[in-house]
């Protein structure tokens, strides 16, 4: 026995000029989407035509469509951008569900919902210095943390300038006491002399750091005794580099403190130098207040795949150009390419482009597998680039999204159902309910002067005037039945 779901009705869709057609039950198993739900595509039904237009992307739209009729298949176009076909997928409402998963098949990890901490007093200071644009507040602080980091990095800069060095020499030599030579506190390779009586803390230079540190530690205590979660507190990549920062200055302290009581120094001076280069690292503190920082750093995130390609075949590429440019120099006399671990320099920089000149071929054979070394760098390179940057545009049009983002309500069938005011329908009426409000909005649609002979005229109209009737007493049928 033939039932009525097995009749098979077309459903023409215009998308800017290309007709396509598909089966309303096709449409139907996402109910929650935009072509799914029948009342959000009627705002862009044609009842002359009798067939839905979108003024959309056509590419874009293979890939919609097929979504549909594999049942949840979603796979962007290669010749798409990933911020443009984003835009596609919430025009066509698909839900937060397949977007997420869609990303996921894309590379980018979801994201973590972070939750606010249940304290009052704790969610205010950590909305304070966690959210800058939360409030007037907020603002002030994220402007003097920014300030206080700024003013770290200049001072780190500038102690190291010949003028300053030069001036505490001068200064201490003017004493005309007995000097006795230390490491400098902040200046890697560097040493100071200090007469008896000399403060090496009285030094500008420790002063200001001193009131940087004390910023800094202030700031991460806070943002540690209010966090919501001590272990994504640790986990977060930004706590780190703000820990990190703080850590030269105390060993500096401690080390400087021993000598001041006439203690041996227990730590290397290698090891004392690594820990105050790291100072310099204080300078990706401005991410947490800049937003084209974090794009940048969302952006490599999620182009780690393809930056480790380019690394591997640059790895390639110099081992085989490095062995090629040695055995053309071996012979030459006083060749700079003495070996192939040598020669790696010179790969490197020709692969890159940079070309200092420090090492050159001189040979026809050397210049030959230089000039395609520099061609292949060139190559290898541009490879990524298109990916990395359809993944920066992403991030940055999220960004500014996010924004300006701007709600709009929704009022749908599931709203009600989620509400309690809409009952359970019999089977047939699901079916009947997208083709019974097509068939309204053609009738209220139409002029009212030639109303009757458009609809008698449209055999388009005629079939849905059919099919509902049907659907109607297959309905009715089923509630009898029941």
């Amino acid at each position: 026995m033939i039932t009525l779901q097995d009749l098979i009705f077309f459903f023409t869709i215009n998308v800017s000029g290309m007709r396509y057609e598909t089966q309303l039950r096709t449409l139907a198993q996402f109910p929650d989407s935009l072509l799914g739900d029948p009342q959000r595509r009627l705002r862009y039904f044609d009842p002359v035509r009798n067939e839905l237009f979108l003024d959309r992307s056509r590419v874009c739209f293979d890939a919609i469509l097929y979504f549909y009729q594999s049942g949840g298949r979603l796979r962007r176009p290669a010749n798409v951008p990933l911020d443009i076909f984003m835009e596609e997928l919430r025009f066509y409402e698909l839900g937060e569900e397949i977007m997420d998963r869609f990303k996921e098949d894309e590379g980018f990890s979801k994201e973590e919902e972070r939750p606010l901490p249940t304290n009052e007093l704790q969610r205010r200071l950590w909305m304070l210095f966690e959210y800058p644009e939360s409030s007037s507040g907020a603002r002030i602080i994220a402007i003097i943390s920014v300030m206080v980091i700024v003013v770290s990095i200049l001072i780190f800069c500038l102690e190291t300038l010949p003028e300053f060095r030069h001036e505490k020499e001068q200064r201490e030599d003017t004493t005309g006491l007995r000097y006795t030579t230390i490491p400098h506190p902040t200046i890697a390779n560097e040493t100071i002399s200090i007469p008896p009586g000399f403060n090496p803390f009285q030094d500008p230079f420790f002063i200001v750091e001193t009131i940087c540190i004390f910023w800094f530690s202030f700031e991460l205590i806070m943002r540690f005794t209010c966090s919501p979660s001590k272990l994504h507190f640790f986990k977060d990549v930004m706590n780190t580099i703000d820990f990190f920062a703080i850590i030269p200055y105390f060993v500096t302290l401690g080390t400087e403190l021993a000598k001041d009581k006439g203690a041996q120094p227990t730590v290397s001076l290698a090891l004392i130098r690594v820990i105050r280069l790291v100072r310099v690292f204080r300078i990706f503190k401005l991410s947490r207040h800049s937003k084209g920082l974090q794009i940048l750093g969302q952006t490599l995130k999620a182009s780690l795949r393809e930056l480790a390609l380019l690394i591997f075949f640059l790895f390639i590429g110099v081992i085989i150009f490095s062995s090629a440019v040695y055995f053309a120099e071996v012979d030459r006399p006083k060749t700079s390419f003495t070996s192939i671990p040598e020669a790696f320099w010179w790969a490197v920089v020709s692969m890159t482009t940079v070309g200092y000149g420090d090492m050159y071929p001189e040979t026809v054979g050397g210049k030959l597998v230089g000039s395609m070394c520099a061609i292949a760098g060139v190559l290898t390179i541009s490879l990524p680039v298109p990916v990395i940057v359809s993944n920066f545009s992403y991030f940055y049009h999220r960004e500014m999204e996010c924004e300006d983002t701007t709600e709009y309500q929704h009022v749908s069938m599931r709203s009600l159902e989620n509400t309690g005011e809409q009952q359970a329908c019999p089977p047939g009426e699901n079916l009947a309910k997208p083709i019974l409000l097509d068939f309204c909005f053609v009738l209220l649609c139409t002029p009212a002067q030639n109303s009757f002979i458009q609809v008698r005229q449209s055999p388009g109209t005629m079939m849905l005037i059919m099919y509902s009737i049907l659907e109607l007493s297959l309905c009715v049928t089923e509630i009898h039945c029941k």
